[in-house]
């Protein structure tokens, strides 16, 4: 769904910025700065200052053992993206260099890759996220290649078909005569029609990652405590629910905010970058 024109706030010659853009922007922000932009220690444990409520000190209050929520949100910030770049880059790498060796050399080798690629997509994505933590075992560095595996055929998928119709191109097919190997044909003339798309679905795709790490990690299979990440925050708050419901409504919150921001921003940006929805606006 695009941006509407009640969420724009600032319109320039480098684009337009809307409320959810300018929320990711602030969370990235938060997440590069980690501890340094948190008011109090992530880790700094006081059990006298237990459950405090909202003050000047603590303005979101401090959880079960005497730390600083707000803090914690924002490292947490860091953890989380921080994990979800990791696997976007792992993604993007095996999904571009699979989707374009496909696509470029087509006959046996695209059959036998694209089958590749069945198998991961007939699982869905966080179950099979399971049953690869299952055999790599827990732990952020497993999470984020167990994520980076069941992500990476969606994204093949979609840079062959760039692939097979940017291959067609009268530029390209000229290319080829004048004797081009594959691989210069690609990276002179096809990645720069496959790179714009795919920065538009990593970003779309930040929310939904976001999302599988936080959901590990709140199972125990990623992000082990003490360390502060949104999913570990929640697991950890789940026990004072019914007592002390705002220590599950923050963490929750910071999901909730990310996922919409960046689905926002992937959106805007894929009207961007799309051809054809930049001519039915003229620009």
């Amino acid at each position: 769904m695009r941006p509407n024109a009640s969420m724009r706030v600032a319109r320039t010659g480098l684009g337009s910025v809307t409320v959810p853009g300018a929320l990711a922007i602030v969370i990235l922000l938060l997440a590069l700065l980690g501890p340094l932009a948190a008011p109090h220690d992530p880790l700094a444990v006081n059990l006298t200052a237990r459950f405090e409520s909202s003050s000047l000190l603590h303005p979101l209050g401090t959880d079960h053992l005497g730390r600083d929520i707000l803090s914690r949100l924002i490292a947490g910030a860091q953890t989380t993206l921080g994990a979800v770049a990791a696997a976007l880059a792992l993604v993007v790498a095996l999904g571009l260099g699979v989707g374009a060796v496909s696509g470029m050399l087509g006959g046996r080798t695209d059959a036998v890759l694209m089958r590749l690629c069945d198998v991961f997509l007939t699982v869905p994505t966080f179950v099979l996220a399971l049953f690869l933590i299952g055999a790599f075992g827990t732990g952020l560095v497993n999470v984020i290649a167990a994520i980076a595996l069941s992500h990476w055929a969606w994204y093949a998928r979609i840079v062959r078909g760039l692939v097979l119709e940017l291959k067609t191109r009268d530029y390209v097919l000229a290319a080829r005569i004048a004797g081009a190997s594959p691989v210069a044909v690609f990276v002179e003339h096809v990645l720069a029609g496959v790179l714009p798309p795919l920065a538009a679905l990593a970003t779309l795709d930040v929310g939904h990652m976001a999302l599988h790490v936080a959901g590990l990690s709140f199972l125990g299979l990623g992000v082990q405590p003490p360390t502060p990440e949104w999913g570990v925050m929640i697991n950890e708050a789940r026990t004072f629910f019914w007592t002390r419901p705002l220590l599950v409504v923050w963490p929750g919150l910071a999901i909730a905010v990310a996922v919409l921001a960046f689905n926002q921003l992937g959106d805007a940006l894929r009207d961007r970058l799309d051809p054809t929805l930049v001519a039915e606006r003229g620009l």
